[in-house]
C-alpha cells in the first residue's frame, strides 16, 4: 500500500495541475501561486470617439458611437468646460484625442479642448459635449433640460444648438440639483 500512495500522489498532482493550466484559455496557476493571464488588454472602443445624429422624440440629436445621448450645458460660454469634480461625475464629459463625426455629424464642427490632467474633451460648435450619468443605455435621455451645477443641461443638434423644450418630467431632477455654490 505504501508504494501505491507515493506514486499515485504525484501522478494525481501531475493531473491537477495540467487540468489547472489546459483548462483555463484565460489564467494559469503558475507552480507558487502567482496568477498568470494570457488574455491581450481590450482596446479603447473607436465607438466611444465618435459622434454621430440620431432622431429622437426631441428631432435630430447628436450620440456618441453607442447610441449614448450627448449634452451642452448653458454655463459652459466657452470651448472651455466649467464641469469639475461632481459636476463631472454625474455629466461625464465626453473625452477622446481625435474625435470622429459620423452619420449626420459635422466633421467641421467635431474638435477638442483640454481638460485637466491632459484630457481632451470632445466638442462640438464649440460646446463641450456630456453624457449624463442617468442614461445607462442607448437611446435614453434623462438629462434633457435638468437644471443642475449652475447651469441647464440640453441635447444637441446637428447644427451645435441647444434644443429647448419645456420639461415633461413635472420637474423631475437628479439629487445632486444646484444648490447656489454651483454644484462644486
Amino acid at each position: 500500500m505504501g508504494k501505491f500512495i507515493r506514486t499515485a500522489v504525484p501522478l494525481v498532482t501531475a493531473v491537477v495541475f495540467t487540468g489547472i493550466t489546459a483548462g483555463s484559455s484565460f489564467a494559469t496557476e503558475a507552480p507558487t501561486g502567482t496568477r498568470v493571464t494570457t488574455t491581450p488588454e481590450k482596446k479603447a472602443s473607436s465607438a466611444a470617439k465618435t459622434v454621430k445624429v440620431k432622431k429622437t422624440k426631441y428631432g435630430k440629436i447628436l450620440v456618441d458611437g453607442k447610441g449614448r445621448t450627448l449634452y451642452l450645458f448653458k454655463k459652459d460660454t466657452s470651448k472651455k468646460s466649467t464641469c469639475l469634480g461632481s459636476c463631472a461625475k454625474e455629466w461625464p464629459p465626453m473625452t477622446a484625442d481625435k474625435p470622429k463625426a459620423k452619420k449626420g455629424a459635422m466633421k467641421s464642427l467635431v474638435s477638442t479642448s483640454s481638460r485637466d490632467k491632459g484630457q481632451k474633451q470632445v466638442t462640438y460648435h464649440g460646446h463641450p459635449l456630456y453624457r449624463f450619468h442617468e442614461d445607462k443605455k442607448a437611446g435614453q435621455i434623462n438629462g434633457e433640460g435638468l437644471d443642475q451645477f449652475g447651469g441647464k443641461w440640453y441635447v444637441v443638434d446637428p447644427h451645435g444648438k441647444a434644443v429647448l423644450h419645456k420639461r415633461s418630467h413635472k420637474g423631475k431632477s437628479s439629487p445632486s440639483k444646484s444648490k447656489g455654490n454651483g454644484g462644486y
